[in-house]
C-alpha cells in the first residue's frame, strides 16, 4: 500500500509499518543496521498534513507516525515521530485500526488535528483530558459506520 493510501483511507490511531523491501542486514553491521530500520519500522498514525503552497513551491501532502517516547518516572523526555511525503517509494501497511468505540484526542479541530491520546472510551478520553493541558482538544469517537464505509469502498487492510 502506497502512503498516498494511507493518506486518503486509514483512520489516526492506526498502527502502521513501513518497508524498503530490502533483507535485515545481520547485527554486527550496525551502522547498515540502523539505516535499514529507519526505513523498515512501523509507528502509529497520528497526523495527516495536506499539501502546502509556499510562493512557488508546493510541498506534497503527508503523514506522520508517533514511533516511540523516551523518559523515565513517567516523564516524556523525547517523543520520536517520522513524517513521510504521500510520495514516498515505501511500502506501507496497516497492522491495527483503533477498536469500534475508542475515543481520538485531538489537539485541535480541522483537518490538520494531531492525535495526541488514544483511549478505549470517551469516559477514559475525558478522564486524560483533565490530567493533560490540551484546552482546544477535540474528541471523535471511532463509530462503526466510518468502519463499515472503508470495507464497503474496498479500503480495509
Amino acid at each position: 500500500m502506497s502512503a498516498q493510501l494511507i493518506y486518503d483511507h486509514v483512520p489516526l490511531g492506526s498502527i502502521v509499518t513501513y518497508c524498503d523491501g530490502t533483507p535485515r542486514p545481520p547485527e554486527r553491521h550496525r551502522k547498515q543496521l540502523a539505516a535499514w530500520e529507519n526505513r523498515n519500522s512501523g509507528g502509529r498514525l497520528i497526523r495527516k498534513q495536506a499539501e502546502i503552497r509556499v510562493g512557488n513551491t508546493t510541498l506534497p501532502a503527508s503523514i506522520t507516525l508517533h514511533k516511540g517516547d523516551y523518559g523515565s518516572q513517567g516523564t516524556i523526555v523525547l517523543r520520536i515521530r517520522q513524517s513521510f511525503s504521500v510520495n514516498s517509494d515505501l511500502n506501507f501497511a496497516v497492522k491495527e485500526r483503533p477498536a469500534i468505540g475508542s475515543v481520538l484526542v485531538l489537539d485541535r479541530a480541522g483537518d490538520d488535528a494531531e492525535l495526541v491520546h488514544l483511549a478505549a472510551n470517551r469516559t477514559a478520553a475525558e478522564e486524560w483530558l483533565t490530567r493533560h493541558n490540551y484546552p482546544r482538544a477535540v474528541l471523535q469517537e471511532i463509530s462503526a459506520d466510518a468502519v463499515a464505509a472503508d470495507i464497503i469502498e474496498g479500503r480495509a487492510a
